[in-house]
């Protein structure tokens, strides 16, 4: 890798494939890419889609495009059938100085956007040859040979293109045939824990480059070696395991690093194999094809290579010989963290099993290791990846099951993955659980949206907020008698998981409990406007933002502070011996039960400040009305809500205005600007 001083992080680059036609695709990751910090840009030039109808206009827009923003090095490859020795763009020229003729004409087209570029090095790629036969391979150094040569004398610098699998005996011939002789870089490509160690041809970073530095300082000392493409497929979810292998790839003794790639490819595009040949090409961008930044283009959209090597120091588990921990699944969220606060100022032992996917959630991990060490024990992992997670049940003394896709709005745009997180992620943790043999309890975090929109309800207008016109329903809220009736996929999976949480108690005797919340609000919470509503209304206020309210403002909810919602857990777990296999609706009750108009007017109070607001159209599966009935919580185990949601309220605005905002001066400002 490039040199660098204590105060620089080492450059990187990234890989991505542009297809012709993908102009909004280019315009959207560019910028991405850039804001993730890396320096260089590895991407292909194809021989046979140049020449193609449109090909030409394509690349006169793209190279320069790219050149413009980034240090690219473009990857000269492919032949057009109609060149080609067998009629395929895998073949070799027919005539082998056509390849430098277009390597030079690439050069005077487009070579003021870039100082470096990428040859054929890929014999896999030319099935017409036999490898095996001697003139053949001097024909393919003859092509490689000669364009590196003329791109040289031009001035500018020739790459050799990596090989996958590495072989050094390859490596060697072409320098006997004068290859490396005229090259000023050497790639190489190794995907460890994703092909190469499951093939078991990997023996490391340091015995493969060791290797290649004995063959080219043979031919040619000045040449560097390059990482022309490693990645780390996150196809079963291991998203801290990439980040992780990332930040070990910055690390070898390599003087460029390539990263493959920065997004995931479509499932409508077919790769070199074909279509969905194998599963793991389609998951190893850093964010998805979608282009949400998986953990790892997220850390380095945020703060560049130093937060990626915060939060991967973070995944180093502490447990001791003979330590039984309470297992946390979304540990560093919102409750999860409030939650594992409390056991660990008992002084247990918390696993904390969390993939840092939501903003924000790593401080909370952070804050929680600084208070209590090595009693924290973080398992950095997803819920959906089975193999990944058993490991952290083996010694549970109890397991609470947080973790969860947990916005309305992101299931109905990506329901398959609400359903992977929610559903067959809770499956994966009870399984582990029941594997591990112990029957530890699992207390799972439901959602009173398993109850449906509550349409049958008939709503009086109260002004500023709705209320039902059953007068029990008023008074109580609802019960857990109510029948479920699942809607949008959020409330779909969520209910699959509730459901089998359930049944777990009665197929395999593990002692389970469901809790079906309401809204919870409290310290730590980094709300969005998809969830975390209160905190979020509060964030934008004490930021003199605008809030956007969907529906009326008269919906109503009760909510809980978070200290109430810990005390439930934990009596939950202390009463799992007489509760096994029951369901309890937790929130604030009638006495917190509030209109967002109503919220809405105690910030305003809190802040002092008029707030900016807009209403649009009511969202999918939204309640006119939602009130826990919490008696059977309070006759089973004796629990109540104890914070009125003002006093909740104002102590939220007070922690956001130290934590996020610098201090609480932000309210005593807001107020002078009122008066």
């Amino acid at each position: 890798m490039e040199t660098s001083s204590p105060q620089s992080s080492p450059a990187f680059g990234f890989v991505e494939w542009f297809r012709p036609g993908e102009y909004e695709r280019t315009e959207r990751l560019l910028p991405d890419i850039v804001k993730s910090g890396a320096s260089y840009l590895r991407t292909h030039l194809s021989w046979a889609e140049y020449l193609a109808p449109g090909g030409e206009a394509w690349f006169d827009w793209l190279i320069p495009k790219l050149g413009r923003e980034i240090d690219l090095l473009p990857c000269i490859h492919y032949t057009p059938p109609s060149l080609s020795r067998t009629g395929r763009s895998s073949g070799a020229p027919v005539v082998l100085k056509d390849y430098a003729d277009f390597v030079d004409h690439v050069l005077t087209r487009y070579g003021q956007h870039f100082e470096h570029i990428e040859l054929w090095n890929e014999p896999n790629n030319l099935l017409d040859w036999d490898w095996r036969e001697d003139a053949d391979f001097s024909l393919f150094c003859e092509m490689v040979g000669g364009a590196a040569y003329w791109a040289r004398e031009r001035g500018w610098k020739p790459v050799l293109g990596g090989p996958c699998p590495f072989d050094p005996m390859w490596l060697n011939l072409m320098g006997d045939r004068g290859v490396l002789g005229v090259v000023d870089a050497v790639g190489f490509h190794g995907f460890p824990g994703t092909w190469d160690s499951e093939e078991g041809s990997w023996g490391g970073w340091d015995m493969h480059l060791g290797e290649m530095r004995q063959v080219i300082d043979r031919h040619n000392p000045k040449a560097e070696i390059w990482i022309t493409e490693t990645g780390y497929s996150t196809w079963r979810n291991d998203e801290m395991e990439q980040a992780r292998r990332f930040m070990k790839a910055l690390q070898v003794p390599a003087d460029r690093l390539y990263w493959y790639s920065f997004a995931d490819v479509p499932p409508d595009v077919a790769v070199q194999e074909g279509l969905w040949f194998d599963p793991r090409h389609y998951h190893l961008g850093a964010v998805t094809h979608e282009n949400q930044p998986k953990l790892l283009a997220r850390l380095l959209m945020e703060g560049g290579l130093p937060r990626l090597r915060a939060v991967t120091e973070l995944a180093v588990p502490n447990i001791t010989t003979g330590a039984a921990p309470v297992v946390i699944t979304g540990g560093s969220g919102f409750i999860g963290s409030n939650l594992a606060e409390s056991f660990l100022a008992e002084g247990e032992d918390v696993m904390i099993l969390d993939n840092l996917a939501r903003p924000g959630v790593d401080q909370n991990l952070e804050w929680l290791r600084e208070r209590h060490g090595r009693r924290v024990h973080p398992v950095l992992a997803d819920v959906r990846d089975l193999r990944g997670i058993e490991g952290a049940f083996k010694d549970a003394k109890a397991v609470f099951h947080l973790a969860a896709q947990t916005a309305v709005t992101t299931s109905l745009v990506s329901p398959i993955d609400d359903f992977e997180a929610n559903a067959r992620g809770t499956i994966n943790v009870l399984e582990a659980v029941r594997r591990a043999g112990h029957r530890s309890p699992v207390i799972f975090a439901s959602t009173n949206k398993v109850y449906g929109a509550l349409d049958d309800l008939e709503m009086l207008d109260e002004g500023d907020r709705y209320r039902p016109a059953d007068p029990l329903v008023h008074k109580r809220g609802i019960g857990e008698s109510r029948p479920l009736d699942f809607c949008t996929p959020y409330g779909c999976s969520k209910g699959v998981a509730d459901q089998y949480v359930l049944d777990y108690a009665k197929s395999f005797d593990i002692p389970t409990a469901v809790l079906r919340m309401s809204c919870i609000y409290g310290p730590r919470q980094f709300g969005t406007e998809d969830q975390g509503w209160v905190a979020h209304f509060l964030i934008r206020a004490l930021a003199g933002e605008p809030i956007s309210i969907y529906g009326d403002g008269k919906q109503v909810r009760d909510i809980l502070h978070v200290d109430d919602a810990v005390a439930a857990y934990r009596g939950v777990l202390a009463g799992i011996g007489k509760i096994r296999g029951e369901v309890f609706n937790l929130g604030g009750g009638p006495q917190n039960s509030v209109s967002i108009l109503s919220v809405l007017a105690e910030i305003e109070r809190l802040t002092a400040r008029p707030l900016q607001t807009s209403f649009g159209d009511w969202r999918a599966g939204d309640q006119f009305y939602f009130v826990a009935d919490t008696g059977k919580l309070q006759e089973r185990l004796g629990w109540r809500a104890r914070i009125r949601w003002q006093s909740g309220l104002s102590h939220l605005a007070e922690w956001l205005a130290d934590h996020r905002f610098g201090g609480r001066q932000v309210l005593q400002q807001a107020v002078r600007v009122t008066a």
